[in-house]
């Protein structure tokens, strides 16, 4: 389920929605595979921390088979991959599901460093 906090991102408009978007609030990149049995634990994961930190950060969701080239580019090596972007460059990232404590640690560590950087 899309909302204003979690959408999708292709090739075409990963700039604008995940580059440029992270200059105003951090933008988590959830590399992940409909057939990767991880991703479908994280993913919900990601979707209920989204709604629940009501825009804090942004979700940003990529499809991995229908883009390889942004998968590519991250040097992803497993899925899921989920990467934190902030102000435009990547400050952190982690491979696999995780529990929902750990992605709380995650998420706060991650918009912590963009409020630092204002």
């Amino acid at each position: 389920m899309k909302t204003e906090h979690i959408y999708d991102v292709e090739e075409a408009t990963f700039d604008e929605l995940v580059i440029a978007k992270s200059h105003e609030t951090p933008v988590l990149l959830d590399i992940s595979a409909e057939w990767c049995a991880p991703c479908r634990v994280l993913g919900p994961l990601l979707h209920k921390m989204a709604d629940a930190y009501e825009g804090a950060f942004l979700l940003a969701v990529v499809d991995a088979d229908e883009n390889m080239k942004i998968a590519g580019r991250h040097k992803v090596r497993g899925f899921p991959t989920v990467i934190a972007y902030s102000r435009g460059v990547e400050v952190d990232r982690f491979h696999s599901a995780q529990p929902e404590s750990f992605l709380r640690k995650f998420i706060d560590g991650v918009i912590q460093q963009y409020e630092q950087a204002a």
